[in-house]
């Protein structure tokens, strides 16, 4: 998937994707359950209060990938129970 990079404040991202800020910013990798990869997926600003952005479609495709990981999970934990 090729999509030009758009980088955006955290709140128009988090519209675009459709989660709250407050996920969006728990996804970071400086959190212990955090997958979002600084500099791949945000960039922090030049001060203490200067607005996060991140780049949307490439949060998409790992949104999309975690996703697939997690239904082929659930997949393989009912074959393996049975149910």
């Amino acid at each position: 998937m090729s999509r030009e990079e758009k980088w955006v404040k955290t709140s128009d991202a988090a519209y675009q994707l459709g989660v709250s800020q407050w996920y969006l910013k728990q996804c970071r990798d400086c959190y212990p359950d955090g997958f979002l990869i600084e500099r791949e997926h945000y960039i922090l600003g030049a001060s203490r209060t200067a607005a996060i952005r991140w780049n949307v479609a490439a949060i998409l495709d790992t949104l999309h990938n975690r996703g697939k990981i997690i239904q082929e999970g659930r997949k393989l934990v009912k074959e393996l129970t049975g149910e």
